[in-house]
Parts: C-alpha cells; sequence; structure tokens
C-alpha cells in the first residue's frame, strides 16, 4: 500500500527521495491518506513540485496500422495526463501518434531523431532532438527511458525492446509487438497503467 502523508510519498517504512527516485527507510511515518500507483505517479509529477521529470519511450513501426497508431494516440494522452514526459523516435507512425496523443494531452514529447536535422521529426513532438547517428539512437532511446511500452512493431522494435531489457528496464507491450523474454504483454491501457506506473516509482513488479 502507497501513502501520503503532509507531502511524503511512503509505503509505512520507506519514503520515495523524489530527488534521486530511490526508497529509503523511514520508521517515523505514520499512515496518511492511501493512494494508488497512478495516483502517487500523478501527483508526484504534477503537484509534488518535483524538478525531475523521467520520461517513458514508446516505441513501435513506422509503417504503422490503423490500430497501432490509434492505440499510440490514446496512450500518449494518458501518459501526459500523468505528468510524464514522453521518449520516442521522433519520426511516423506510432512515433508521431503517441506525439499527437501527448500534445492533445497537454504534455511534453522529447523526440530523438537519426538525422542530422531537427525539422525532420513529425508535425506534434514538442522537442525533436537531431542525433546524426541513424539507428543507433535506438540504444539512447532504451538507456534514457525509465520504463519503454512497445506499441506493435517490426525489426526496428525487437532492437529496441531487447536493448531495453538489456538495460535492466521493465518494457510493456500493447498491439501484440514481436516478442523477446522479458516483455511484459497487456492487453488494454488499464491494465498497463499500475503496472508502468510501479516501474516509473521503482517498485518492484506485483507477483
Amino acid at each position: 500500500m502507497l501513502y501520503l502523508t503532509e507531502g511524503v510519498l511512503h509505503d509505512g517504512s520507506l519514503r520515495l527521495e523524489p530527488e534521486t527516485m530511490t526508497w529509503v527507510p523511514d520508521a517515523s511515518l505514520r499512515q496518511g491518506r492511501e493512494i494508488s500507483e497512478v495516483e502517487a505517479v500523478r501527483w508526484l509529477q504534477k503537484e509534488s513540485g518535483m524538478p525531475l521529470r523521467p520520461p517513458v519511450a514508446v516505441i513501435g513501426p513506422r509503417e504503422a496500422s490503423d490500430e497501432e497508431r490509434a492505440m499510440a494516440r490514446r496512450l500518449g494522452t494518458r501518459l501526459a495526463e500523468l505528468g510524464l514526459t514522453v521518449l520516442c523516435g521522433g519520426r511516423q507512425g506510432v512515433m508521431e501518434s503517441v506525439c499527437l496523443g501527448v500534445k492533445e494531452g497537454h504534455g511534453v514529447s522529447v523526440g530523438l531523431l537519426p538525422e542530422d536535422d531537427w525539422r525532420k521529426g513529425n508535425a506534434y513532438v514538442t522537442v525533436p532532438v537531431s542525433t546524426g547517428i541513424g539507428i543507433a539512437r535506438n540504444a539512447l532511446i532504451a538507456r534514457a527511458a525509465v520504463a519503454v511500452v512497445a506499441v506493435g512493431g517490426g525489426l526496428g522494435t525487437i532492437s529496441e525492446i531487447a536493448l531495453s531489457l538489456q538495460f535492466g528496464k521493465r518494457v510493456f507491450g500493447l498491439c501484440r509487438p514481436p516478442y523477446v523474454e522479458g516483455l511484459c504483454l497487456v492487453d488494454s491501457l488499464e491494465e498497463l497503467e499500475p503496472e508502468l506506473c510501479r516501474a516509473v516509482l521503482g517498485l518492484p513488479e506485483k507477483a
């Protein structure tokens, strides 16, 4: 159980240090208002005054299906409403759709572009970053994200999933992405949201 007591997020014996996103012992805390993982992330990102905005990466194919585009757009809006910064490849397909959803949710998206021209980004990405390193930027996305969500995908998505898992990141899959051992497949945003929020908070997976 998570509790919020006088501006401190804790579980009764540990409290979260927002500056480092680590849990530290604190036996002095008493129970406060019980909140869910989703409420905790929303409070932390939007109300706590915490300066850090750890990014959640969204990956998926450039040639996306209508189903994948629709899911990515809804996901982007949901992440923006939580106050989470969205990291992606900044181009078309799933990347463009998630950036559109983020914009509609009044959030921030960061696109790491493979080219050396920031103007190659899609029309909705908030911060297009030109890397000039081609598909090697997939490793940057995997390394920088606190957690990763794959929406569908092909060969490029497989590499991003594998890199993310190698870097110790929790990776979730929507719309039947290519399976890599360690990927957590989910059927809906409602199933994804609490587990993703646990990953953002640095909490272990639920048994």
